[in-house]
């Protein structure tokens, strides 16, 4: 385990640094000045810390593993911009829906790596996937297998599939983020024994191409031996079902779910450490088990966009309750994040206009939102700041955007990337007249 820098800065993006005049510069660009053209609540992307990310994924599995393929789980965050940024850098593409789906065939993005994951694909997604001629489906259950077998034959196609199964591990993450204990309505289950029902009806499918077999067991998980526990089920069930029915791994996948580090105190695995614990474990077991080395798949998203996104907020109202707590309320919240809310997500907090100042002041950063659970960070250490003044919060790349909504009718944020001291918007900012664009009378 690593203990990272227990500077607030080292949450920052790569690129980030204090300007003489005492403002944080994230690319090249002043967060103050930023504000000042685009507005807030606003969601500033470092090119440059998003594009080492992705080569620090690939450099690290690949020299351990050659036959390693790095695709990003879409969910974690996605727009044309991104998803452009990562066709760049040679990955392939996790998505779980036909809007995901969608965005990847607007940009062109190379099909034959994307991967259609999903516990629920309803037909017309499935069709929407068939007709691309997409790389892979990751089938979740009977149901799938059936209908997907079904709308392949009908359309004189032969689809090629991994099989979601459930290893039963719990990788000690959130419980509304694991995924692969027994309990889930993600996957096929080995304890079961329905994981091999599901195989010998993928290998006799008469449209379907069994490649391989796939789990993912939460997120973020922030140790290695999950990992390797759940690994070692699922080759030795690969073993298993190669002896009985004369499968052929050919390609496996172990998932995502990374941990980032959000707060100071913090401690992850770096992206060596999951690299080595993985591919160690692979390549020992397929040598003891006597399995030839299948294609390695690699799914992180938070770990690609959590550090290169940074939350920018600007203070308005302040609430002093005395000898209980302060409260600082910012432009944004539960709408634009609603981690703390739903998971107890922590985060730190910066004055993006006041960074070398003292960090004296105990404070709760509280949302607009009308709920007592709008709360973006509790109890955590500010510089003396009044209405005005830019609040910036690390570590806000990964799903804060994907789950934003506009309760209250409070328009979400508008999303700008930044590199080498140029700022572009890749997401505007909503209008009112946006919220009411659907609406019928």
């Amino acid at each position: 385990m690593h203990q990272g820098d227990s500077s607030k800065l080292s949450l920052f993006p790569l690129t980030k640094h204090i300007g003489i005049d005492g403002h944080l510069h994230i690319g090249g660009c002043d967060c103050v000045e930023l504000v000042k053209k685009f507005g807030t609540p606003l969601y500033v992307f470092d090119e440059v810390t998003l594009r080492s990310k992705c080569q620090e994924f690939k450099t690290e599995f690949s020299k351990r593993y050659a036959k390693t393929t790095v695709i990003y789980a879409s969910k974690a965050c996605l727009n044309k911009a991104i998803a452009t940024v990562l066709k760049e850098e040679g990955f392939g593409l996790d998505v779980v829906s036909g809007g995901e789906l969608s965005l990847a065939q607007s940009i062109d993005f190379p099909k034959e790596k994307v991967y259609f994951h999903g516990n629920n694909k309803i037909a017309e997604e499935l069709k929407l996937a068939l007709n691309w001629k997409i790389g892979r489906i990751v089938v979740d259950n009977f149901d799938e297998l059936e209908l997907l077998n079904s709308l392949a034959g009908k359309m004189g196609l032969r689809q090629t599939v991994l099989l979601r199964l459930n290893p039963g591990v719990d990788p000690h993450t959130h419980r509304h983020t694991t995924t692969g204990t027994l309990d889930s309505k993600f996957g096929f289950p080995l304890a079961t024994g329905q994981a091999e029902t599901a195989l010998v009806r993928a290998m006799t499918a008469s449209s379907l191409d069994l490649l391989g077999l796939h789990f993912h067991l939460g997120s973020p998980i922030p140790h290695t031996s999950p990992y390797q526990a759940a690994i070692s089920l699922v080759l030795s069930f690969a073993r298993e079902m190669k002896d009985k029915h004369g499968f052929q791994l050919a390609e496996f996948s172990p998932g995502g779910g990374f941990a980032v580090r959000y707060t100071v105190d913090s401690q992850t695995p770096s992206i060596a450490d999951y690299a080595e614990a993985i591919t160690a474990k692979v390549t020992g077991l397929a040598d003891e088990l006597g399995l030839t080395y299948p294609k390695l798949i690699i799914e992180p998203g938070r770990a690609i966009v959590a550090q290169a996104g940074v939350a920018l907020y600007t203070i308005g109202a302040m609430k002093e309750i005395p000898g209980v707590r302060k409260y600082i309320c910012v432009d944004g919240g539960m709408g634009d994040n609603i981690r703390p809310a739903l998971y107890e997500a922590r985060y730190e907090v910066l004055a993006a206009n006041k960074v070398n100042d003292d960090e004296s002041t105990k404070v709760t950063i509280a949302g607009k939102y009308c709920e007592s659970g709008d709360i973006l960070a509790r109890d955590v250490s500010l510089a003396s700041v009044s209405a005005g003044d830019i609040i910036a919060m690390p570590v806000s790349g990964a799903y804060s955007i994907p789950m934003s909504s506009s309760y209250n009718m409070v328009p979400r944020p508008a999303i700008a990337m930044v590199k080498d001291g140029k700022a572009r918007l890749i997401r505007k900012r909503e209008s009112y007249k946006d919220l009411m664009r659907l609406d019928l009378i």
